[in-house]
């Protein structure tokens, strides 16, 4: 049963730390990554860029709509995920509060399903 563990960050709180700081947390990152992957859990996992370099899309009434980040209003960012696959609802919340970005950020629990499914 598949699940994302998003992983929502404070926006800004990347530039608080130096960057000695921020290779130690990606490192503690890729290494519970490996860890989901030798215990045959782990789908897929990506670190995204900061909300700088990102754009927003939008197409309505049919023309093309698109907003360059930063965004303003935004508080949180995706900051990147673990797509996994488990065995229940539960074992993907367990395996949320052992990431280590649970300790700066929330995770948060997305079953995959169809747009259509409630």
């Amino acid at each position: 049963m598949p699940h994302m563990l998003l992983i929502n960050e404070p926006v800004g709180q990347r530039a608080t730390r130096s960057e000695a700081e921020g290779r130690a947390i990606y490192e503690r990152m890729l290494r519970w990554g490996e860890d989901l992957r030798e215990r045959g859990l782990l789908l897929a996992a990506e670190s995204l860029a900061s909300l700088d370099t990102a754009v927003r899309v939008t197409v309505p009434a049919g023309k093309a709509r698109i907003v360059d980040g930063p965004f303003a209003e935004a508080k949180e960012m995706v900051g990147g995920f673990f797509m996994v696959d488990v065995d229940s609802r539960d074992e993907a919340i367990a395996l949320a509060a052992e990431c280590p970005a649970a300790e700066w950020a929330t995770v948060e629990v997305r079953a995959l399903a169809p747009c259509f499914m409630r």
